[in-house]
């Protein structure tokens, strides 16, 4: 999918991505969690829609559930006691609400990373690293590319399967496992050939020789040094925020979480600007659009 953000240079999506996901992993406070979380969502859906809404809704909410509901039963830490379990563990509270906190956090970077997997594609990856470090970002665009491919050339299989009677959908167990051992080998082939077509293909192209010159469509605009701009101030008083412990969190051994005061407001709202960025810049793009039409 592209929208107005992942249209942006490529240097711009991948510094974002990388403050949003380390922010978003390190920050523990419930409203940082909170803030990131709105911001994964809403890029989610501008950039998948009902594609996003259904992986949200059907993976995710489910794995928040159980991961907040099954750390309680192996983490014991904390000093306020609810309950005990019925093989005579105790459930605390401290550890009830890290699970929810760690399930929120592990939900929102598996989010981000969907949108990062959507916004920078393999041409952005080599034309960001290709002359720095080819074989590596040659190989990290492969394995981008490798999930998305493997699932299209499993339904390609699977069909030609069916068209001859051999639906791995049907018939009894022993068959249709069989069937799936069968797909599953054939996909091993055929990526481990990809792989070996596309490393020739490359070397062939003079890819990573010294003084190999290469066309990009992408330019650094006047556009991309206001975000880039905007995200470092807003990075840096976060990062500012964090170090002076406006927005600390522990939760062990006692839940210990600095209330909002004047000052860690101004980072959580730092904090929202950073993670509602693409969806603002997006919402700008359609006003700006919208705009030109009435004028036009």
């Amino acid at each position: 999918m592209s929208d107005a953000f992942s249209r942006r240079h490529p240097l711009i999506n991948f510094i974002y991505f990388t403050l949003i996901i380390g922010f978003s992993m390190f920050l523990m406070h419930p409203l940082c969690l909170a803030i990131s979380l709105l911001g994964a969502v809403s890029y989610a859906l501008c950039l998948k829609g009902r594609k996003a809404l259904r992986f949200l809704v059907c993976a995710m909410l489910p794995l928040l559930l159980v991961t907040a509901w099954l750390n309680p039963l192996f983490n014991h830490a904390g000093v306020t006691l609810l309950f005990y379990l019925p093989g005579g563990n105790p459930v605390t509270l401290e550890s009830m609400v890290y699970g929810l906190a760690a399930a929120t956090m592990f939900v929102t970077v598996v989010v981000w990373f969907s949108c990062f997997n959507a916004v920078m594609t393999s041409d952005k990856f080599v034309y960001l690293f290709g002359e720095i470090i080819p074989a590596l970002s040659l190989i990290f665009s492969m394995v981008l590319r490798l999930v998305p491919r493997l699932k299209a050339q499993s339904r390609v299989i699977a069909n030609a399967r069916k068209g001859v009677g051999r639906d791995p959908g049907s018939g009894p167990l022993l068959q249709r496992a069989r069937s799936v051992v069968q797909i599953i080998s054939m996909m091993i082939t055929w990526a481990l050939e990809s792989a070996i077509d596309t490393a020739d293909s490359m070397k062939s192209r003079g890819y990573g020789l010294a003084g190999r010159t290469s066309f990009s469509l992408y330019r650094f605009e006047l556009y991309d040094k206001w975000l880039l701009a905007a995200m470092l101030l807003l990075a840096g008083f976060i990062l500012a925020g964090a170090g002076s412990g406006l927005i600390r969190a522990d939760y062990f051994p006692a839940l210990q979480i600095e209330m909002p005061t004047l000052l860690s407001s101004m980072v959580y709202m730092a904090y929202a600007g950073l993670g509602l960025l693409p969806v603002l810049v997006d919402g700008g793009e359609d006003m700006r659009w919208k705009r030109i039409k009435s004028t036009a």
